[in-house]
């Protein structure tokens, strides 16, 4: 799959991967995603952010990440 949208530049944002050689990291963009649970006030918010920015961005971290079996612990909390 082609991420024409991420790029990286050493003179740029510490060469952190960016969104189309803008300002804005990637991993900026994962932060808004959880921070804006509304993707239109997160579209005021950031105009030049684009819907294929964001679907880049996801599939770009989530190359990262490493199918894993995570055992948690049996404790369950009741919130009164």
């Amino acid at each position: 799959m082609k991420l024409d949208r991420i790029t990286t530049n050493p003179n740029r944002m510490n060469g952190q991967p960016c969104i189309r050689n803008l300002r804005l990291t990637v991993r900026r963009v994962i932060e808004l995603l959880a921070s804006y649970p509304d993707r239109e006030e997160l579209r005021q918010e950031f105009p030049e952010l684009e819907n294929e920015d964001i679907r880049q961005a996801l599939i770009f971290v989530s190359s990262y990440l490493d199918d894993r079996i995570i055992n948690l612990p049996n404790r369950y909390e009741t919130v009164a």
